[in-house]
């Protein structure tokens, strides 16, 4: 091939390449740090899954679903005249939500809003508040009773009949206080062997044996969590949020779950008594419960993100 045509070709080939290059990706849109709930929906429980958030209403009982990259959301299932509080969502998107004062909980398909069970634990005085999933059951919380719910999941996720529930009384290191909100939040424990719950009162943190009730205290040396609610576990790491504190207490668990050490807070200006945490696109959500503001049909609600510690 002489010269000439070489060159030829070399400059054609170098067009063909650079008309065909990919163009450069755009820029990603990042998720807002703040967007809006319903005015008046009182939110208090959240749960994630992939890109979408689920926020309950205290008020109305309604879940609301909640797109996280753009901020936009809608009403999933409509409200029920009791509160939706904890919320938990498993990979067979099914949202287990705490009926709080109702003494109840729920089970809601997250693609069509489908309540797909109700299941009964207790009469008043009660209060069902946060719950956690494992692969074999899901454990409910209760406000006023010493006590956990512990409602199987059997071959395939599948749900209990309407009584196919057990009430597991907490005995050993827990106390029930007679005043204000005892237990609250509640995850696994790293090793998976039992659960850590949060007693809001006092501020005291749990080891829970599920098979038997018993309980020990965790030890986190010098430092207790007042107004603790809901709790967020994340390998070793135990995020409590601390309602009426305005702030998160990041604390470092062994692997069994019985010690820890406070390693910081994460605080944000945009927080307004944020009642629990999930985590979702590499960020912290939590909505604005804003208890210290009278609740009106116009009054506004956000969620806040934030970068974990």
């Amino acid at each position: 091939m002489n010269r000439r045509l070489r060159t030829a070709l070399t400059v054609a080939l170098s067009a063909t390449l650079v008309t065909t290059a990919a163009p450069a990706p755009a820029q990603a849109h990042r998720p807002p740090a703040t967007f809006s709930l319903p005015d008046g929906f009182q939110p208090e429980g959240i749960a994630t899954a992939g890109r979408y958030a689920y926020f309950g209403s205290r008020a109305t009982g309604a879940i609301y679903r909640a797109d996280l990259i753009g901020g936009e959301g809608a009403v999933l299932s409509p409200a029920t005249g009791t509160p939706s509080l904890g919320l938990k969502v498993d990979r067979r998107g099914r949202l287990f939500v705490s009926g709080g004062t109702a003494g109840d909980a729920r089970v809601v398909d997250t693609r069509t809003g489908e309540v797909l069970a109700r299941y009964q634990f207790a009469s008043a005085p009660t209060f069902v508040n946060d719950v956690v999933l494992t692969e074999r059951a899901a454990y409910f919380t209760d406000s006023n009773r010493p006590a956990l719910y512990r409602l199987p999941l059997g071959r395939d996720g599948a749900l209990p009949p309407a009584g196919g529930f057990t009430t597991i009384p907490l005995t050993g290191a827990f106390q029930q206080s007679g005043t204000g909100v005892n237990l609250n939040g509640i995850v696994r424990t790293p090793d998976r062997r039992a659960l850590i719950v949060v007693q809001s009162n006092t501020g005291l943190l749990f080891r829970v044996d599920p098979a038997t009730g018993v309980t020990t205290a965790v030890d986190v040396p010098g430092h207790t969590f007042t107004n603790g609610d809901g709790l967020l576990l994340d390998g070793r790491t135990l995020y409590v949020v601390q309602n009426r504190l305005n702030q998160i207490a990041v604390v470092e668990l062994n692997r069994a779950g019985t010690a820890g050490t406070l390693t910081g807070t994460v605080t944000d200006p945009n927080f307004d008594v944020p009642t629990t945490v999930a985590k979702a696109l590499g960020r912290l959500y939590l909505p604005n419960a804003r208890f210290t503001t009278p609740p009106t049909p116009t009054t506004p609600y956000t969620v806040v993100a934030v970068r974990p510690n």
